[in-house]
């Protein structure tokens, strides 16, 4: 009876975490890391929702026939469209920002998170993937950051502050 319940607790959770994996984000590439390993780099494109102007490119580790992922991630941001000062607005302007990208990467509840932190001073939208769950003693992170310099959104006046 005891053996029963763990496999249907198992099932339910990776059918709990193939549910939540889904994020609006598109699977662009993908890269084998060998037959034997089972194992697979995914790269995904995503659009920011608050600045549409800005695409990112996410490769992690993929495994269908594990019950965890490895937590390196990285992230990598381009402009590709218009930013306007409307976008920026949007724009939460606290220390800690905000998830603009959310995918799981195992059952026992390690998620992939990627935060959108806006330096204003420097006018500049940092993009930093994480995972929740600690992996080898360390916790893994990746930075990207976009620029709003030639950018409709881009500030002179917070830029000619910052040079005095």
């Amino acid at each position: 009876m005891f053996k029963f319940k763990s496999v249907l607790l198992l099932t339910a959770a990776a059918v709990l975490a193939a549910g939540l994996s889904g994020c609006s984000d598109e699977n662009v590439g993908s890269v084998s890391l060998g037959i034997l390993t089972l194992k697979d780099i995914k790269i995904s494109a995503f659009q920011d929702r608050d600045v549409p102007g800005v695409t990112c490119h996410v490769a992690s580790i993929d495994s269908p026939l594990t019950l965890s992922d490895p937590s390196d991630a990285s992230v990598s941001c381009v402009q590709t469209g218009e930013i306007t000062p409307e976008m920026i607005e949007n724009v939460k302007r606290n220390k800690t920002g905000e998830v603009v990208f959310k995918q799981s990467k195992s059952v026992f509840l390690k998620t992939l998170k990627i935060k959108r932190i806006f330096d204003e001073k420097n006018q500049t939208l940092m993009y930093i993937a994480y995972t929740t769950k600690e992996f080898n003693g360390s916790f893994k992170n990746s930075l990207s950051t976009i620029s709003l310099w030639r950018t409709k959104a881009y500030n002179p006046a917070i830029a000619a502050e910052n040079q005095n």
